[in-house]
């Protein structure tokens, strides 16, 4: 499943995002912004869209790094790794947190517009910088009264820095984490899991540990992969918005 580019309205000028549509589109249909990681829209992020187009959704990515300069689309996987999250940590630092904050909600808006989509079922997705870049956009934009329809956040890497706004989040959300996380410790996650779950009172929010994962565990880069905590947090994933949007089996 091939992608189309859509221009993303913004208080900054247009961004580029790329676009999958479901095929055969009869009527409207949920929609999903996906959030990148740190290495930008590479193969893997685009074949994460493509899967959940193939659900029957319509998925909008943002080419966050199109802000720098020069822009950069997605950062190639090496065979040093300690050298590629460098490569990839470094971009995220030139880019302003508010200003992909910002493009975030930006990228609902133009999902919301798009004729193809059912504009009450919108959603967002994010994985890794992603992931807790979703969490920052949700709570900006429920405190608009614009909620995504449901949240879910692999492994996001800023919510340690983002509690205090997760803690408002009353959407329907799925956070995905690993027991070995090394970016996370184990104590911090337990933390994100009290805080994002309202001590367990919320039956709204999903909290899966996947056992024996490092961070980054669904990057198919063989230094991250976790093949079980993969697969497992996948089918969670598509049950959850399943449920809320609902997708397409």
């Amino acid at each position: 499943m091939s992608a189309t580019t859509l221009p993303i309205p913004t208080d900054d000028g247009d961004l580029p995002g790329l676009l999958w549509l479901p095929e055969n589109l009869e009527e409207p249909v949920p929609g999903l912004v996906v959030l990148q990681e740190i290495f930008g829209l590479s193969p893997y992020i685009r074949q994460r869209c493509a899967d959940l187009a193939a659900l029957g959704c319509a998925v909008l990515a943002p080419q966050l790094f199109a802000r720098l300069d020069p822009p950069v689309a997605a950062v190639e996987d090496q065979e040093d790794v300690e050298a590629w999250l460098a490569e990839g940590m470094a971009l995220t630092e030139r880019l302003p947190w508010e200003r992909a904050e910002a493009d975030a909600i930006a990228a609902l808006g133009a999902l919301r517009a798009h004729g193809a989509v059912d504009s009450e079922r919108v959603g967002l997705v994010g994985f890794c910088y992603g992931g807790g870049l979703a969490v920052a956009a949700t709570a900006s934009a429920a405190a608009e009264d614009r909620p995504p329809s449901v949240l879910v956040s692999y492994y996001g890497s800023a919510l340690p820095t983002l509690l205090d706004r997760a803690a408002g989040i009353e959407v329907p959300s799925l956070h995905h984490f690993g027991t070995a996380d090394s970016f996370i410790p184990e104590p911090m996650v337990e933390e994100i899991r009290r805080t994002v779950t309202a001590e367990g009172t919320r039956e709204q929010v999903r909290f899966h540990l996947h056992e024996g994962a490092g961070h980054a565990f669904d990057n198919p880069h063989p230094a991250l992969h976790h093949a079980a905590a993969a697969e497992a947090a996948w089918r969670q994933t598509v049950d959850v918005l399943a449920e809320t949007l609902p997708l397409r089996r």
